[in-house]
């Protein structure tokens, strides 16, 4: 079983940065895809980011060049900084972890392989 927690959510101004961390524990491997989905009120989630197996980063188009997303293998922790944040990013952000082997980092943020996720509970994110 994985845990997953994550932190540093919060408010902040359009323009402003936050830096989201999410600690695992449990049975996480390192081949694990991880990364970070957001779920904006009356909208699907959305998959922003993940780190593959060998470090390799993806984003999806709507953070591209804003947000980047990092890992700390020995510290079994994620973490996702956000910088020029709008009022469009405000969402719940999740920290989600996946047993998939490969460079599917980005067919993972479309669902791929969901069903075998583990998430987080969430943390908010609200930019005024």
């Amino acid at each position: 079983h994985v845990q997953l927690v994550e932190s540093g959510g919060g408010s902040v101004q359009s323009g402003g940065s936050l830096r989201l961390t999410c600690t695992a524990s449990g049975n996480i491997k390192t081949h694990y895809i991880m990364g970070w989905f957001r779920q904006a009120p009356g909208k699907e989630r959305e998959g922003i980011a993940a780190v593959e197996q060998d470090g390799s980063t993806r984003y999806a188009n709507s953070v591209k060049g804003r947000f980047a997303i990092s890992k700390d293998a020995a510290k079994n922790t994620l973490y996702l900084q956000m910088n020029s944040l709008k009022p469009e990013d405000t969402a719940i952000y999740y920290c989600a972890a996946s047993p998939l082997v490969g460079p599917y980092g980005l067919s993972w943020l479309e669902g791929l392989g969901d069903e075998h996720n583990y998430w987080g509970q969430g943390t908010q994110v609200t930019v005024s």
